[in-house]
């Protein structure tokens, strides 16, 4: 996984995997993989998939020529709510972009190590299974 800063403030985390070091062939199975970690995990509540490609492409929104399919998958850790302000930062995602030749997979880092921790490795686990 790469960490970079985008836009000069957000802290995101990204894995490209060639679709030769995968046996996902598409976003969806991808997502399908996420939602089982999601599931098995005691402390995470899965809440949706957010189709981003569909509703960009529903507004005339701008896509990359780049982009074939694009998807979040949402949940949240929630293990504490000790103040309002945390609010902002939940609930989690991790975006899964078909590039045609290779899946990006990003998120942004969250304020808790358990939660990056788990993100990194749920998605790591998708490479690797040629």
């Amino acid at each position: 996984m790469k960490q970079s800063i985008l836009m000069e403030k957000y802290p995101v985390f990204d894995l490209e995997i060639p679709k030769s070091e995968t046996t996902h062939t598409s976003v969806d199975s991808i997502l399908t993989a996420l939602k089982a970690d999601i599931d098995a995990h005691p402390k995470v509540a899965y809440i949706s998939i957010f189709d981003h490609y569909s509703h960009t492409k529903s507004i005339d929104g701008d896509i990359s020529d780049t982009i074939v399919d694009a998807k979040n998958i949402t949940f949240c850790f929630g293990v504490k709510l000790p103040n309002p302000h945390v609010l902002a930062v939940r609930p989690r995602s991790i975006g899964v972009a078909d590039m045609g030749d290779y899946f990006h997979l990003t998120f942004m880092e969250p304020p808790m190590p358990l939660a990056t921790n788990e993100m990194e490795k749920w998605c790591k686990a998708l490479a690797d299974k040629a």
